[in-house]
């Protein structure tokens, strides 16, 4: 069971910058996101799409901005369990909750922030009548340890900045290259990662199929082979060890909208008069994920949101203490030993 001051069911640029207020306070904060690092979509699906209102940077890539929440954070050592979906939560008698994810880890805290953005996000799967048959046997939609594919011989499917990334990160560390699918033969990924990988197909290291896409799956249990239907050519079938369809994510509210909060149009409905506080005592719901009169679905508005929740998570966690609040420019900001 891990215990915590405030569970925060996000791993996103909200969710980072809760890690901050709240260590203000001296709270201590714990996150659970499905995505396999820290940083939500900002990280998993345009981590070089630059962002222009976010204050005092003119403009700022996504992933840059993720980097530099993190190193706030830092200082107040918060807990991560990545890869792992939230998907229960209990009311304990002392009012405090368990929240469980799909891994079955247990999290224990007297409030719970969610900051889920858009909600849960779930792969794109390819429509593949066998792709059942292969899930976690050889196809995967994310990579959570890269170290696991190593001296494997990997396919990838896409043609966004997962997909390009992962090419590249793989055809430099194994010694046979890595085949990518795409079915355009236009990139949607940083120019600069498609130039690299174009490099590393003249090394050798990448096999492009543009126009191509993968149409079956082969093997005993574990894959073994995939077909590519590739434009102009007679279908062609290779030997793989993993298969990665990085389609990208889809948002979706998920287990979260069977947890009894009140739902308005696929997000949760908050008390914006006072700490966005649900329809539940102690659980709050900050950013994308909430809805109220005048919601505006921006990271600046977020981070308003969770200063405010974490003053009133302040006052449930020590109801006997009172705060006073002291400008960092006063105090100075004093991480956690």
């Amino acid at each position: 069971m891990i215990k915590t001051d405030i569970i925060i069911i996000g791993a996103g640029p909200v969710g980072l910058f809760t890690i901050f207020e709240a260590g203000l306070m001296k709270l201590k904060c714990h996150l659970i996101d499905a995505i396999p690092q820290a940083g939500g979509q900002l990280t998993e699906i345009y981590p070089k799409k630059p962002i222009y209102d976010i204050p005092g940077y003119p403009s700022v890539l996504a992933g840059e901005l993720i980097d530099r929440l993190m190193e706030q954070a830092a200082p107040f050592k918060p807990g991560f369990t990545l890869g792992e979906r939230a998907d229960t939560i209990e009311k304990q008698e002392d009012g405090s909750f368990i929240v469980t994810t799909s891994e079955g880890t247990a999290h224990h805290a007297p409030v719970v922030m969610i900051a889920g953005g858009l909600g849960s996000f779930e792969p794109r799967k390819p429509k593949i009548e066998a792709l059942p048959n292969f899930e976690k046997n050889g196809v995967e939609y994310m990579v959570r340890e890269p170290e696991h594919f190593l001296g494997k011989k990997i396919f990838i499917s896409g043609g966004g900045d997962s997909a390009l990334d992962w090419a590249i990160y793989f055809a430099e560390k194994n010694d046979s290259p890595v085949g990518l699918i795409h079915r355009s033969d236009a990139f949607r990924a940083h120019k600069d990662s498609v130039e690299k990988a174009y490099q590393l197909e003249k090394e050798g290291k990448i096999e492009f199929y543009t126009h191509a896409e993968v149409v079956d799956l082969k093997g005993d249990k574990i894959l073994e082979s995939i077909e590519i239907k590739q434009k102009g050519q007679e279908n062609k079938i290779v030997e793989v060890d993993t298969w990665l369809p990085l389609f990208g994510l889809s948002p979706k509210l998920g287990p979260i909208g069977d947890w009894g909060l009140e739902i308005e149009k696929n997000a949760i409905k908050v008390d914006n008069t006072l700490d966005y506080q649900t329809n539940i005592p102690g659980v709050f719901a900050i950013g994308d994920v909430n809805t109220y009169p005048g919601k505006l679905k921006l990271i600046l508005c977020g981070f308003h949101e969770a200063t405010l929740a974490v003053q009133t998570a302040y006052k449930i966690i020590h109801p006997e203490k009172r705060f006073t609040l002291k400008y960092t420019t006063v105090q100075g900001v004093q991480g956690f030993d």
